[in-house]
């Protein structure tokens, strides 16, 4: 249902987890790993990967169960990142459902969500919109959906 909002546990962003994920996607962008160049950006030290925050973010969101057994494909996304992410950050998003829409068959339907990540200051770190096929719940019949 459009406008109904969930909040995602937490999760901290690790040293292990920046590395990892330079090796896995093969960005090994000094800005994310040589910390003497870092410095002398304007965050003062490594930062996290915007595509890592995002990944984990994938994770927080099957955590928060609302996707567990619901999701029928990742349809696509957009987003801006808004602010650095440093190791031993611990990074949270809250989903809102934009829109819901039906689709010819009537066992899915696409839902927009409008996602907020935002670290333990309480720092908006990245925005993204996610467009996702999902199950829809099956009423029994006579029941409006």
């Amino acid at each position: 249902t459009p406008g109904v909002t969930f909040e995602s546990p937490g999760r901290t962003v690790t040293e292990a987890d920046i590395v990892n994920f330079a090796g896995l996607s093969g960005d090994f962008n000094a800005l994310h790993v040589d910390e003497e160049f870092a410095r002398e950006t304007p965050y003062g030290k490594r930062i996290a990967h915007g595509m890592l925050v995002l990944s984990i973010v994938t994770g927080l969101s099957q955590q928060s169960g609302w996707f567990d057994g619901t999701v029928l494909g990742f349809l696509g996304l957009t987003g801006k990142f808004t602010g650095p992410t440093f190791a031993g950050d611990t990074i949270h998003a809250v989903f809102k459902v934009e829109q819901a829409k039906a689709t010819r068959k009537p066992d899915r339907g696409v839902v927009v969500f409008a996602i907020v990540v935002a670290n333990q200051r309480g720092e908006t770190v990245a925005e993204t919109e996610w467009t996702v096929m999902m199950r829809r719940r099956t009423e029994p019949a006579g029941e409006a959906s």
